[in-house]
């Protein structure tokens, strides 16, 4: 830290993302990438003619992506908002609809990122506790005077709210803010976006990183009421109007007119997600019922962390955390069924060591 850094920072702890070590070769199972990759028309989307035009600026308006997005989620065009990631979105919330005098509530396990942002901007917050079945109990965020944020379904549990329990929180929360982060919704959840319509203080925030198989494009974007995409995009044109590049914009787009190849990729990563399930139970493993693209896993033969540095040993990288609640557990990113294949058969190797 330089003698320079604002002391208001200077207790800052950064969110740390999934490592990416280059020591080897590794089967990658540690940031919930999606396996597959891009579809045809995105990659013929980002052509020659769309490079030559890299010396013009991208529309600040994003306007023929957020036109997309409106008739894919069958909602206005005022009610979609786009962004660089939806990390960029969920950064522009807390900076405006949280402050010394409106703080946020979320779960005390879930997105590393929410905890940071609130302590970028000196939020008040509170981290309310998961259930003993490491689920979210709704009625704890009835009338909490707070900005509610709530990924759903949660990570690194991968456990998921219905649209009806959602509705219940924003019910009880009718003067603050509810921000649904469904980064994770497309491999088996149910999505909130339908109540955008019927709640002005419900935002819903989406990514391309997971179920677009765009993570490294940096694309997302966020539903809800006009009023509420018109104060985002206060806050976007007073940082960075052009946030979203040409090629990315372009790649969104396309993505969008190729619905039918990404559900079947995400059909595919939830058959994959509970071939795995079922392997790993029978092997002893306890997990949560997830809806995600990953799997939340503890074994009473092997400790978390002994199994993550075991598996990565074996160039296999999973996740694990230091949490003292959930340092038995690894989260499993769902790659194809060829990767998860040999994840199963260096977890036998390894079970078979500490027998």
């Amino acid at each position: 830290m330089s003698r320079f850094l604002s002391s208001r920072f200077s207790a800052l702890t950064p969110y740390t993302p999934g490592e990416q070590p280059t020591d080897m070769k590794y089967v990658k199972l540690n940031t919930n990438e999606s396996p597959f990759p891009p579809s045809d028309k995105v990659l013929a989307a980002v052509n020659t003619e769309e490079v030559k035009r890299l010396n013009l600026y991208p529309d600040p308006t994003g306007k023929a992506l957020i036109k997309k997005l409106a008739e894919a989620y069958d909602v206005g065009e005022e009610n979609v908002f786009i962004s660089n990631g939806s990390d960029d979105i969920l950064n522009f919330s807390f900076m405006a609809f949280c402050d010394k005098d409106k703080g946020a509530v979320f779960p005390e396990i879930s997105y590393g990122f929410y905890e940071v942002y609130a302590q970028l901007y000196g939020i008040d917050y509170k981290k309310i506790p998961l259930n003993n079945d490491f689920s979210v109990n709704p009625a704890d965020y009835y009338g909490v005077g707070k900005t509610v944020v709530i990924a759903n379904p949660n990570a690194p549990t991968g456990l998921a709210l219905s649209v009806a329990e959602v509705e219940e929180i924003l019910k009880a929360n009718p003067d603050d803010l509810v921000i649904i982060d469904e980064a994770y919704v497309d491999f088996g959840a149910e999505s909130c976006v339908p109540l955008t319509g019927r709640y002005n203080n419900l935002i819903v925030v989406m990514t391309y990183s997971k179920s677009r198989s765009l993570a490294g494009g940096r694309l997302g974007f966020a539903i809800a009421h006009k009023d509420l995409i018109s104060d985002l995009n206060t806050i976007k044109y007073s940082t960075n109007p052009y946030n979203i590049n040409r090629l990315t914009m372009a790649a969104g787009i396309a993505s969008l007119e190729d619905a039918e190849y990404y559900k079947a990729c995400n059909k595919n990563t939830a058959e994959v997600r509970e071939y795995t399930k079922a392997e790993l139970k029978a092997r002893g493993f306890d997990m949560t019922d997830s809806k995600a693209n990953f799997l939340f896993a503890a074994s009473d033969k092997i400790g978390g962390e002994e199994y993550y540095l075991a598996l990565k040993a074996k160039g296999v990288l999973v996740r694990h955390f230091k949490n003292e609640k959930i340092k038995n557990y690894v989260r499993i990113t769902v790659g194809t069924k060829e990767q998860m294949d040999i994840l199963l058969q260096q977890t036998d190797e390894i079970l078979a060591e500490v027998k």
